[in-house]
């Protein structure tokens, strides 16, 4: 398996205004990567089955690679990458291709849309505890237990026609 060709990692990626975000869904101990001003290279061998990945991707725009980083997460190897445009508009997709690669899918945990950002919100600026505490502010008392006996039944449901 060692001497097999490289293939791509998947690779999940996300974007906030200033940040991009990529995650190669990878086990590997030991990976080559490299972050130019317009790509990112990925070298990599799995730990449990030993194949060989490697990928280059080309960005859309340019990051700053001297305040662009990874941390290899055991099961992944997560990267943030800062844009060199922090006010120019969200890019459009990862690479300027109108290609979208087979390995490559958006991270829907990660992802901001453009209008979702908030003035003075950015990166380092998100508290997981402030988000539970105003969750739980909207649910009413916190000892008020939710009840699903008394819940209407949807009128979509009712009445569908049989399949032929």
């Amino acid at each position: 398996m060692a001497g097999e060709t490289p293939v791509p990692p998947q690779v999940l990626w996300a974007q906030w205004r200033e940040d991009v975000f990529l995650t190669f869904s990878v086990e590997s101990k030991d990976p080559t990567i490299k972050i130019e001003k317009d790509s990112v290279y990925f070298k990599g061998v799995s730990a449990p089955d030993k194949k060989n990945y490697e990928v280059t991707i080309p960005l859309y725009d340019m990051v700053v690679p001297e305040v662009s980083g990874f941390v290899n997460k055991g099961r992944c190897i997560e990267m943030v990458l800062r844009k060199e445009k922090k006010d120019a508009s969200f890019w459009p997709s990862l690479t300027k291709d109108k290609k979208k690669p087979h390995y490559l899918k958006i991270d829907f945990n990660k992802w901001k849309d453009e209008d979702d950002e908030i003035e003075g919100e950015g990166e380092g600026n998100f508290n997981f505890d402030d988000m539970i505490r105003s969750m739980q502010g909207g649910a009413g008392d916190k000892n008020e237990k939710i009840s699903f006996d008394n819940l209407e039944s949807d009128s979509d449901d009712e009445n569908l026609p049989d399949l032929e």
